[in-house]
Protein backbone atom coordinates (compact mmCIF):
# COMPACT_ATOMS: atom_id res chain seq x y z
CA UNK A 1 0.00 0.00 0.00
CA UNK A 2 2.64 1.95 0.69
CA UNK A 3 3.98 1.93 -3.12
CA UNK A 4 0.78 2.74 -4.18
CA UNK A 5 0.48 5.74 -1.72
CA UNK A 6 3.67 7.42 -3.07
CA UNK A 7 2.94 6.49 -6.70
CA UNK A 8 -0.24 7.74 -7.19
CA UNK A 9 -1.38 9.91 -4.15
CA UNK A 10 2.17 11.28 -2.49
CA UNK A 11 2.22 14.90 -3.16
CA UNK A 12 -1.08 14.94 -5.54
CA UNK A 13 -3.27 16.56 -3.69
CA UNK A 14 -6.46 16.29 -6.32
CA UNK A 15 -6.29 12.90 -6.04
CA UNK A 16 -6.36 12.47 -2.55
CA UNK A 17 -9.35 14.91 -2.66
CA UNK A 18 -10.69 12.32 -5.10
CA UNK A 19 -10.01 9.39 -3.00
CA UNK A 20 -11.74 10.67 -0.29
CA UNK A 21 -14.79 11.16 -2.09
CA UNK A 22 -14.63 7.84 -3.88
CA UNK A 23 -14.45 6.53 0.05
CA UNK A 24 -17.12 8.52 1.04
CA UNK A 25 -19.61 7.77 -1.42
CA UNK A 26 -18.77 3.56 -1.43
CA UNK A 27 -19.38 4.33 2.50
CA UNK A 28 -22.95 5.93 1.83
CA UNK A 29 -23.45 3.16 -0.81
CA UNK A 30 -22.75 0.35 1.29
CA UNK A 31 -24.66 1.85 4.70
CA UNK A 32 -27.59 1.38 2.27
CA UNK A 33 -27.09 -1.73 1.07
CA UNK A 34 -26.87 -3.30 4.48
CA UNK A 35 -29.42 -1.06 6.13
CA UNK A 36 -32.29 -2.41 3.24
CA UNK A 37 -30.83 -6.09 3.44
CA UNK A 38 -31.18 -6.03 7.24
CA UNK A 39 -34.71 -5.12 6.99
CA UNK A 40 -35.05 -7.98 4.37
CA UNK A 41 -36.05 -5.66 1.67
CA UNK A 42 -35.84 -5.36 -2.14
CA UNK A 43 -34.12 -2.05 -3.96
CA UNK A 44 -38.02 -2.10 -5.45
CA UNK A 45 -39.94 -2.48 -1.55
CA UNK A 46 -37.67 0.65 -0.74
CA UNK A 47 -38.37 2.13 -3.48
CA UNK A 48 -42.15 1.89 -2.62
CA UNK A 49 -41.94 2.96 0.54
CA UNK A 50 -40.19 5.98 -0.18
CA UNK A 51 -42.01 7.14 -3.22
CA UNK A 52 -39.21 6.31 -5.88
CA UNK A 53 -38.12 3.74 -8.64
CA UNK A 54 -35.63 0.97 -7.65
CA UNK A 55 -33.58 2.05 -10.05
CA UNK A 56 -32.75 5.09 -8.25
CA UNK A 57 -32.24 2.77 -5.12
CA UNK A 58 -29.96 1.47 -7.39
CA UNK A 59 -27.67 4.45 -8.71
CA UNK A 60 -27.89 5.02 -4.40
CA UNK A 61 -26.13 1.80 -3.80
CA UNK A 62 -23.58 2.14 -6.50
CA UNK A 63 -20.34 3.16 -5.02
CA UNK A 64 -19.44 5.18 -8.16
CA UNK A 65 -22.69 7.82 -7.41
CA UNK A 66 -22.23 10.66 -6.56
CA UNK A 67 -25.70 12.39 -6.30
CA UNK A 68 -26.88 11.20 -2.62
CA UNK A 69 -28.84 14.31 -1.46
CA UNK A 70 -29.46 14.69 2.36
CA UNK A 71 -33.01 14.88 1.56
CA UNK A 72 -33.01 11.58 -0.09
CA UNK A 73 -30.80 9.53 2.79
CA UNK A 74 -33.13 11.08 5.33
CA UNK A 75 -36.37 9.44 3.27
CA UNK A 76 -34.81 6.08 3.36
CA UNK A 77 -33.67 7.15 7.07
CA UNK A 78 -37.40 7.17 7.87
CA UNK A 79 -38.50 4.21 5.94
CA UNK A 80 -36.02 1.99 7.53
CA UNK A 81 -36.41 4.16 11.16
CA UNK A 82 -32.97 4.81 11.07
CA UNK A 83 -31.82 8.73 11.52
CA UNK A 84 -29.62 10.32 9.35
CA UNK A 85 -26.16 11.71 11.23
CA UNK A 86 -24.02 13.98 9.62
CA UNK A 87 -19.92 13.82 11.16
CA UNK A 88 -17.23 15.99 10.21
CA UNK A 89 -14.12 13.72 10.61
CA UNK A 90 -10.34 14.56 9.88
CA UNK A 91 -9.33 13.46 6.45
CA UNK A 92 -7.06 10.55 5.77
CA UNK A 93 -3.82 11.82 4.26
CA UNK A 94 -2.37 7.91 3.54
CA UNK A 95 -4.34 5.63 0.65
Amino acid sequence: MEIVHRRFYAGKPGRLKNLEEARANEEIARKIYELRTAAGLTQTRLARLIGTTASVICRLEDADYEGHSLAMLRRIGDALHQRVEIRFVPIRRSA
